[in-house]
């Protein structure tokens, strides 16, 4: 019986505090055939979506994202956190759970009439992702599709994204 991906992810009760169910993608990354089956589900979610750029947020869709855009043979764009990236930079504030974050692309990294497709190991409330959306959009993209390794279903995240084109590998109910 073949595995997938969801074999390879451990569920760490009560992290980062009480009731929280920890889905933790590093477990996927320590293995080499579950890291391999991630990056190529991963992969086929973008079967038929005509892209010209991936773009990641940090870090964890910068270790899925960058595999998928080298098999594509297409860049890579990373979404940063404030004050990270070197050059002119446009940025977005967001909401966390208890305040706000800010994240960044390159101002020239994003071209006008690029189809991008976002990546991020997970999908929860969508802020993060959404912010990154409106930073390609505001650059001139064209957000053509977001995909994830896990979607945690009842945050609801997928309906902050309606607007856009979302699949994920493995689903879960429960934070």
């Amino acid at each position: 019986m073949s595995k997938k991906v969801e074999d390879y992810i451990e569920t760490i009760p009560d992290f980062p505090k009480p009731g929280i169910l920890f889905r933790d993608v590093t477990t996927v990354l320590e293995n080499p055939e579950g890291f391999k089956l991630a990056i190529d589900e991963l992969d086929a979610l973008l079967d038929g979506v005509d892209f010209d750029v991936v773009a990641g947020t940090e870090a964890r869709g910068f270790v899925f994202g960058a595999p998928i855009a080298y098999k594509r043979g297409v860049g890579f764009v990373p979404v940063r956190k404030k004050g990270k990236l070197p050059r002119e930079t446009v940025s977005r504030a967001y909401d966390l759970e208890y305040g706000q974050a800010e994240i960044e692309i390159h101002k020239d990294a994003i071209k006008p009439g690029q189809k991008v497709v976002l990546v991020d190991d997970l999908i929860a409330t969508g802020g993060t992702i959404e912010a990154a959306a409106k930073i390609i959009e505001e650059l001139g993209g064209e957000v053509v599709k977001m995909i994830f390794l896990i979607e945690l279903t009842d945050l609801k995240g997928r309906d902050k994204l309606k607007d856009y084109d979302v699949a994920s590998v493995v689903q879960y109910e429960g934070e």
